[in-house]
């Protein structure tokens, strides 16, 4: 491979990427308004639920109940009504998420001896925060009779009561169980797929429109000087986004990176050959600009979103999703993500990720060869 003539190649590149000024400020700017949008307004964290209450006791007892609520940080008392009309008009406007009822009798119950049901109305039409309400009202509701039971026991003489289980939940690597430490890492790998693999899927495929691909064939340039030439910008690009997301990461979101800046520089920069090998690979078979932009979409962006685990747990989905998503390489990059950010794990663990990374970087670039040639031919 003739250097001189691949640095021909690159700088003609480069000029073309530096005439394209809007587009080049769309693709620095793609990362960061990625991020924004996703690293605030999308979270998985349950906080300040808007909670009714329809305490038909209202006994101090029963205030001391809600008290529960009114000291935690999930849920916060939005109303308190006096009928069920009012809960099925607060829910149907979506002013409360879930609302309580107290019976009447509700300390009664409780000081003979017996249990009281409190009834909870939640709002299903979102079924994860649903199931996220469902589980902090047990927490709280539990926590609170074994408040009473305590009670009940030392009245009867018992000076002392140890619980047989008790629950002592330590979290590792995100503590706080904050879901930017979860997303940010993840954006990542889908930001570089799209900036790859979007540009480099019309590198070619322009140049055959403008009539000028016929005039570099007719060069004394070999299939590799072109190939490396022509990827060369756009990686820059891509590691310029990589690296932007990363400070953005690190400085306006404060998501912890326990692990060797430079083992994750290198492995996403593996990464980025594979999401150029593939965005070339749709600029050789794509016959018009609209085709490798859709083919782009549809096969680097969508599945590195839903099936990479960037956004949603690989081993919740379907046996056939879980299977189709060890095809996606943005999957790889994921895992490797998440597992230096968060965890700080090494090579010694992530080497079979590196591994694949490798298998899909050879495998798209030298089929995107092979089929330059052949439409050349």
């Amino acid at each position: 491979m003739d250097l001189v003539r691949t640095w021909a190649v690159f700088r003609k590149e480069l000029i073309h990427i530096r005439r394209d000024l809007p587009s080049l400020i769309q693709v620095i700017l793609l990362p960061v308004m990625l991020l924004l949008l996703n690293g605030y307004a999308l979270t998985f964290d349950l906080k300040d639920v808007p909670l009714a209450v329809y305490d038909q006791e209202q006994s101090q007892v029963s205030r001391n109940f809600l008290q529960g609520f009114r000291g935690t940080r999930y849920f916060q008392i939005h109303s308190t009504i006096n009928s069920y009309q009012e809960i099925a008009g607060l829910i149907n406007s979506r002013q409360v998420k879930l609302a309580l009822v107290l019976p009447f009798d509700f300390s009664r119950y409780l000081k003979s001896g017996q249990s009281v049901k409190v009834q909870a109305i939640i709002d299903g039409t979102d079924a994860n925060t649903a199931n996220l309400i469902i589980g902090y009202l047990q927490g709280i509701v539990s926590a609170y009779s074994q408040k009473v039971i305590v009670e009940r026991l030392q009245f009867q003489g018992l000076t002392r009561l140890d619980l047989p289980i008790q629950n002592d939940p330590r979290v590792w690597f995100n503590k706080d169980l904050e879901s930017r430490n979860f997303i940010v890492p993840g954006l990542i790998a889908i930001i570089m797929t799209m900036v790859g693999a979007l540009l480099t899927a019309l590198c070619i495929i322009r140049e055959k429109e403008r009539g000028s691909f016929e005039g570099l064939m007719g060069t004394p340039l070999k299939k590799w000087e072109l190939i490396v030439g022509k990827l060369g910008p756009y990686f820059l690009v891509g590691m310029l986004d990589m690296f932007i997301a990363m400070a953005m990461g690190e400085f306006l979101f404060q998501v912890p990176f326990r692990g060797s800046v430079l083992l994750f520089i290198i492995l996403a920069a593996l990464f980025m050959l594979v999401v150029l090998g593939q965005g070339f690979l749709i600029s050789v078979i794509a016959r018009s600009t609209l085709d490798a932009y859709q083919m782009a979409m549809l096969t680097t962006f969508l599945p590195s979103f839903i099936l990479s685990g960037a956004m949603f747990a690989i081993h919740q989905m379907p046996i056939a999703l879980q299977v189709a998503s060890y095809m996606v390489p943005a999957t790889y990059l994921v895992t490797i993500s998440k597992g230096i950010y968060l965890k700080g794990i090494g090579i010694n663990i992530l080497w079979p990720d590196a591994v694949m990374l490798c298998v899909f970087a050879a495998g798209f670039l030298l089929i995107a060869g092979r089929k330059m040639v052949k439409k050349i031919q």
